[in-house]
């Protein structure tokens, strides 16, 4: 019999790093052998073009959280990278890497993955790694159904940002309480093992008693109320400071309202051939990260944001009315005197 392919499974709320530590983990030589399918909850899809670097295999699917959607989208995607690889389409990949979105419950994955026959004569559930935002996380446990789920579900579970709060004793025992057989490590930007993070865990030792409370549980999805993407594009590019003061507008005004900020955006004053990411989290805006390329030929600017109760439109008309105003500035400036 052909050995089934190990799967993991990185989940975690918005903003815990996900993507941060799957970039570090494909850098990884014994790593870069795997097959990725990357979801994202959104109009957009704009992860897996941060994540990308190098001949890995992506796929991303982007008709909204993973868990929302009929489960056949994963299982049919699963099947359908199975195909390739053995038509020889595409390289042997090791493994496949699941990076769920930051709203997703984690369930019906796993339902997929553990209770469909198709799916399981193909593939075998290695781990569920479960990423908390040392900072935000006793937050989100207390706000969204979501981030309890993913912490339930989870084999491990791994701090990050803990250099932002250093005290993380209370969150730590939370994440006890809510899953006292899951281990729990720190770690700042990724910087942890793969094979730590993606070892063969509880579900892959017993899948049936997860199996079993999974039907217990059921496999309906559970999203918080009021929770709503909202997308910026622009063919032209953006003057840095109409981004920076829109980025501390948002920050100051939405607060614990703006879940999760994403982008890649072409600066006025760098030119199209140098984009940006922006990243922001509540109160808190990351510096600038600059890439050396666009990940592929869009090169329009793209912001995802995710919040709840923002007004659809107040950030886009926001970034507008800066631009102008940092606009009709500069030019008030250059004029002859």
């Amino acid at each position: 019999m052909t050995a089934r392919i190990p799967v993991g499974v990185l989940t975690g709320f918005l903003g815990a790093g996900k993507t941060t530590l799957l970039r570090r983990v494909l850098r990884d030589p014994a790593w870069a052998d795997s097959a990725v399918i990357i979801n994202e909850y959104g109009e957009v899809p704009l992860d897996h073009e941060l994540v990308a670097a190098g001949d890995e295999t992506f796929l991303s699917l982007a008709t909204g959280c993973l868990c929302c959607v009929m489960r056949s989208d994963l299982t049919e995607t699963l099947l359908a990278l199975h195909r390739r690889r053995a038509a020889g389409e595409i390289p042997p990949y090791a493994r496949v890497l699941i990076e769920t979105s930051g709203l997703a419950d984690p369930a019906p994955i796993l339902h997929a993955l553990m209770l469909e026959d198709v799916v399981t004569a193909t593939h075998a559930l290695h781990a569920v790694a479960t990423l908390v935002d040392a900072q935000h996380g006793m937050a989100a446990l207390d706000r969204h159904p979501e981030a309890q789920r993913q912490v339930l579900l989870a084999d491990r579970l791994l701090l990050t940002k803990p250099d932002l709060a250093p005290d993380t004793a209370a969150l730590e025992a939370r994440l006890h309480a809510l899953n006292p057989a899951a281990p729990i490590r720190a770690a700042v930007q990724g910087a942890v093992p793969p094979d730590w993070v993606f070892a063969p865990g509880q579900h892959a030792a017993d899948p049936a008693a997860l199996a079993a409370w999974l039907e217990q549980a059921g496999s309906a999805a559970r999203h918080s109320d009021g929770v709503a993407t909202m997308v910026i594009e622009r063919e032209a590019s953006i003057p840095a400071m109409a981004l920076t003061l829109w980025m501390q507008a948002l920050a100051e005004h939405a607060g614990p309202k703006l879940l999760r900020l994403k982008g890649l955006v072409a600066l006025t004053e760098t030119g199209a051939d140098r984009p940006a990411a922006i990243h922001a989290i509540q109160h808190v805006v990351h510096p600038l990260e600059w890439l050396e390329t666009w990940p592929s030929a869009d090169r329009r600017s793209r912001i995802v944001l995710i919040g709840q109760g923002i007004p659809r439109h107040w950030p886009a008309r926001l970034l507008a009315a800066l631009e102008a105003e940092v606009v009709e500035e500069s030019e008030r400036l250059s004029a002859p005197r």
